[in-house]
């Protein structure tokens, strides 16, 4: 059995996903953090490589999964930012 590149951000970005909901279960990470959110983004980007290079048909159900993966932890990312800059801006007018 040969691995190729890949093949390795396959299994790197599934390690990534599984050990944020292990993260998370274990409350060392918070589910709106920056952390855990790109540990998701970033595993589901190595597992969608990794589907779409390997040979034969690609899996759409698999890879569909990823791409919404993808986008809820890009949405949450941006989110964050947003309430974390409304926060900081709400402090500064809040003044003596």
């Amino acid at each position: 059995m040969n691995f190729f590149w890949y093949d390795w951000a396959g299994y790197i970005g599934v390690v990534l996903v599984l050990l944020a909901f292990l993260l998370l279960q274990a409350h060392k990470l918070r589910g709106n953090s920056l952390v855990y959110q790109l540990m998701n983004v970033l595993g589901a980007i190595g597992v969608i490589i990794s589907l779409s290079f390997s040979e034969g048909p690609i899996h759409w159900p698999a890879f569909l999964m990823q791409l919404a993966w993808i986008t809820i932890g890009v949405y949450g990312i941006v989110r964050a930012a947003q309430l974390r800059r409304a926060a900081r801006d709400a402090n500064r007018h809040v003044g003596p």
